[in-house]
């Protein structure tokens, strides 16, 4: 997508490529990219990588003020190497804020070639968004599900949507019979694992719709990175989950389990937006820079980054997600 070197499309990305690696030698320039959650962790790093290759970023955040402050380094870069970088107001709890933000990008009618749905909240109490969804479903999915299909329209022939998962897609497939936890006892994790499993169907059936004008879609899942992500978290089975991971490793002879720093973590959805093969990566699920294998159930997986399940990717189950989700939002795309 940019002007890719013959070292960068032969260098085999991995677990601890960091964003200045993936793009390096890329230019991007006259690239506009749209990315959400940009006041902290993965959100600004991706964007300041982007901008700092010339890129035209568009980052989206609910709180302006802190955004503002989390992006000085982002303006920096973008101003030395001739990208550019703007904030828009977002809140994906809020159906309403969604509609506003994708009329503004809109109205200014200013086409897209990568669209990155990075912003997201994990492992909440349970609580409700302004439309009543629960909210890890109502804003990892749905406040993403509205924006990108309302935006779908500036997104140039060749442009990529990148949908940030998780490993934790594996806690749960999507119910849709119950997506708000009135019938079931909420659980956050299995909440967060429904949301992120709804993440990876929401783009194998936009990548469907969308393929042969030649937009593509895919997941990623960044790594396990130290940011605000987990501030609603409980601490002790976070690190219980992160214990078992080390113990099944270690008996299996695998790799230790390693934190990623910001700058690895964001480098899989810089991958797959402007460095991959679209053929490549298209409908499916990507970590450490390059796509996961599909996992069977029957089949315990150890490492965060060894594949992806079955249900995430059943193209029956995301047509029927986004069926769901248009009578829920009260909207048909």
């Amino acid at each position: 997508m940019g002007n890719v070197s013959e070292a960068t499309s032969t260098t085999r990305f991995g677990a601890t490529s960091t964003t200045d690696d993936v793009l390096s030698g890329i230019n991007l320039s006259g690239k506009r990219i749209l990315i959400t959650g940009v006041s902290a962790g993965l959100g600004v790093e991706t964007a300041r990588s982007l901008a700092a290759h010339g890129a035209q970023v568009v980052g989206a955040a609910r709180d302006l003020n802190k955004a503002e402050v989390a992006t000085t380094q982002v303006r920096k870069d973008a101003a030395a190497q001739g990208g550019s970088f703007e904030l828009v107001e977002l809140d994906l709890a809020s159906l309403k804020s969604v509609r506003a933000c994708a009329d503004k990008l809109l109205a200014k009618g200013e086409p897209l070639d990568v669209v990155i749905a990075n912003a997201g909240v994990m492992a909440m109490p349970f609580g409700k968004t302004a439309d009543g969804f629960e909210t890890q479903f109502g804003t990892n999915h749905l406040g993403h599900f509205v924006l990108v299909n309302r935006v779908a329209t500036l997104m140039r022939k060749c442009g990529r949507l990148i949908n940030l998962s998780s490993a934790g897609h594996r806690t749960s497939n999507v119910d849709l019979e119950d997506p708000n936890f009135e019938r079931a006892p909420y659980d956050p994790w299995v909440a967060y694992g429904r949301s992120k499993t709804a993440n990876i169907l929401f783009t194998v059936a936009f990548d469907k719709r969308h393929r042969e004008r030649g937009v593509r879609a895919a997941a990623v899942h960044p790594g396990v990175i130290q940011t605000e992500l987990a501030r609603y978290a409980d601490p002790s089975r976070l690190e219980k989950i992160i214990e078992q991971m080390k113990q099944q490793l270690a008996t299996e002879g695998k790799v230790p389990f390693q934190w990623k720093t910001i700058p690895q973590g964001a480098a899989t959805s810089v991958w797959a937006g402007v460095v991959a093969p679209a053929d490549e990566i298209g409908g499916r699920y990507c970590a450490d820079c390059h796509v996961g294998p599909i996992v069977p159930e029957h089949v315990a997986i150890t490492g965060v980054s060894d594949g992806v399940r079955g249900y995430a990717l059943d193209p029956n189950t995301a047509e029927a997600l986004w069926k769901k989700s248009e009578l829920l939002v009260g909207e048909s795309f």
